[in-house]
C-alpha cells in the first residue's frame, strides 16, 4: 500500500506549506492552515481511453489555426450575452459568484431551461424534486434541460459521457469532490482538483462549463485565488436582497470586455431582463424637488441615465458629515472643496449626503457635473428642471473637462426625452440637427449661473 502523504494548506489564500505554522506568510491570517490528506494514485482520465478527443495537441502555426468553428452560443438571454461579450464561447469555463440568496441558482437554471442546446444541470445542493418545483415557477416547459444531483466528479463524467450535453452547469464547485483527493468537499485541494478535471474536460471536448461559486464573508469567491486564474470568465451577481434589482458584472473575461453590465429584476416567476435600465434608475415624480440631478453615464457600450440625489443641511454635531452611497466618498470631498474654492459656497459647516439611485455604484468621472449640480440645488433649495441632464468631469481648478463618447450620451438623453444637456466646451461634437439643446460650459461658475 502506497504511503499516504499529507500537506498543509491555508484555507484563506490556498498557499501550501510542508508543515503547520500559526500564521500564513502569504495573506498574514492566523490559524487558517490545516492539514489535508493527498492520496497519490494512478489517475484515470475523465473519459475512456478509447474515446478520441475532439482537439489535437500538435503545435500549429498561428495563421493556420481555424477559428471558424468557434461561433458563440446564444443563451437566449440578452443581458447574459452582453456581459459575456456576445454569448458563450465553446470550451470556456465560467465562474459565477454572489451573496447567498441573491439568485445565482435561479439565474443559471432559468438560462438552462431557455437554452436551445442540450444542457446538463448538476446540483450538489438540491434534489431533483426541489429543482423541478423551481423550474415550474420559472419556465414550465423544456425538452433540452437534464437535471442530475451528484457531487462525485467521476460519476458526473460518466453521465456526461452517456448524455453528451452541449453545456454543463455545476451548482456549486464547493460541493464537488474527487476520489483522487481524500480531503473533504470545499477544501482547497478538492476545489483545485475538481476545477482542473472540469477544465480538462471543457478544453478537450469544446463543451462550455458554468460553475457557481460560494463567497466568503469578505465578498471574495471561496477557495484559493488560483481558482479565478484558472477559469476563463469570472462573473459577479450583485444586489441587495431588500431590493428587486440585480446586477451582473464581469470581473474577468478572456473573450470580451469587463466593463459590460447586465441588469435583472427579481420577480416571483424568476429574473426579468431589464432592457432599458434608465427607466428604473430615474424616479418617476410629478413635482420638481431640489437636490436631484440626472447624469448620462456609460457602462461598457451601454449608455445609462442615472439620478444623483444630494442633501445639504446644517451640521448639528460639531463635525460635518460626508456620506456617499454608490459614489467614491473621497471624490465627493474633492468636488466639495472645488465648490468652496472656485464657486464661493461655504459648505465646510454643513452635512452633505449623496446617493446614486437604483442601488448601483458608478465610477465614471462624467457624473461629476451632476454631483456638483445636485449639491448646489440642495444647498440653495432650487429645483433643477427635470428635463436637464449632465455629462462632464470637474477638474481641481474648477474647469469642466471633456468625457469620452459624448455623442452617444447625448443621443441617449435625447431618446429619453431630455431637452437640455450640459457638456464640456472642449468636447468635439459632430452631431447635427439634434432635438436636444447642448449647453457648452467651460468652468464651474458657468453652471452656477444656470442653476442659481
Amino acid at each position: 500500500m502506497a504511503k499516504i502523504k499529507t500537506t498543509f494548506f491555508c484555507q484563506n489564500c490556498g498557499s501550501q506549506y510542508s508543515k503547520w505554522q500559526g500564521q500564513c506568510t502569504a495573506c498574514k491570517e492566523w490559524n487558517t492552515i490545516v492539514e489535508e490528506v493527498i492520496q497519490k494514485e494512478e489517475k484515470s482520465d475523465w473519459k475512456t481511453p478509447t474515446s478520441a478527443t475532439k482537439r489535437t495537441s500538435k503545435p500549429l502555426r498561428i495563421n493556420e489555426i481555424d477559428v471558424s468553428q468557434e461561433a458563440r452560443m446564444n443563451t437566449e438571454d440578452e443581458e447574459f450575452n452582453r456581459v459575456l461579450g456576445g454569448g458563450i464561447v465553446p470550451g470556456s469555463l465560467i465562474l459565477l459568484g454572489g451573496e447567498p440568496g441573491i439568485g445565482k441558482s435561479t439565474l443559471l437554471l432559468q438560462i438552462s431551461l431557455k437554452l436551445p442546446y442540450k444542457t446538463l444541470y448538476v446540483s450538489g445542493e438540491e434534489s431533483q424534486q426541489q429543482i423541478k418545483m423551481r423550474a415550474e415557477r420559472i419556465y414550465p416547459s423544456s425538452n433540452n434541460c437534464y437535471i442530475l444531483t451528484e457531487t462525485k466528479t467521476q460519476n458526473i463524467f460518466k453521465q456526461i459521457e452517456a448524455l453528451e450535453p452541449d453545456i454543463v452547469v455545476i451548482d456549486s464547485i464547493q460541493t464537488l469532490h474527487s476520489d483522487y483527493i481524500e480531503s473533504s468537499s470545499g477544501s482547497i485541494s478538492q476545489i483545485k482538483e475538481c476545477t482542473t478535471e472540469l477544465i480538462k474536460f471543457a478544453k478537450e471536448t469544446a463543451t462550455p462549463v458554468i460553475l457557481i461559486g460560494h463567497i466568503t464573508k469578505d465578498g471574495n469567491i471561496a477557495g484559493p485565488k488560483i481558482l479565478e486564474h484558472m477559469v476563463d470568465t469570472v462573473l459577479q451577481f450583485e444586489g441587495d436582497r431588500n431590493h428587486v434589482f440585480r446586477i451582473l458584472r464581469a470581473h474577468k473575461n478572456r473573450f470580451g470586455s469587463t466593463n459590460e453590465l447586465g441588469i435583472y429584476e427579481m420577480q416571483g416567476s424568476g429574473l426579468r431582463e431589464v432592457s432599458n435600465p434608465s427607466e428604473i434608475l430615474i424616479s418617476k415624480k410629478d413635482e420638481e424637488l431640489s437636490g436631484n440631478a440626472v447624469a448620462s453615464t456609460l457602462e461598457g457600450m451601454r449608455p445609462l441615465m442615472i439620478e444623483v440625489q444630494a442633501l445639504v443641511s446644517t451640521a448639528v454635531y460639531g463635525t460635518p458629515q460626508r456620506s456617499a452611497t454608490g459614489f467614491n466618498a473621497k471624490r465627493l470631498n474633492m468636488l466639495l472643496a472645488v465648490l468652496e474654492k472656485r464657486a464661493g459656497f461655504r459648505l465646510g459647516a454643513k452635512d452633505v449626503f449623496l446617493n446614486i439611485t437604483g442601488g448601483i455604484s458608478v465610477d465614471d468621472p462624467a457624473i461629476d457635473l451632476a454631483v456638483v449640480a445636485s449639491v448646489l440645488s440642495s444647498n440653495e433649495d432650487v429645483a433643477i428642471p427635470k428635463d436637464y441632464c449632465f455629462a462632464a468631469e470637474v477638474g481641481l481648478s474648477g474647469e469642466i473637462r471633456p468625457v469620452q463618447r459624448v455623442e452617444q450620451r447625448i443621443l441617449e438623453a435625447e431618446k429619453l426625452g431630455f431637452t437640455t444637456i450640459f457638456v464640456s466646451k472642449y468636447n468635439k461634437i459632430a452631431l447635427q440637427n439634434t432635438g436636444i439643446k447642448i449647453e457648452l460650459i467651460s468652468k464651474i461658475e458657468d453652471l452656477v449661473g444656470f442653476l442659481v
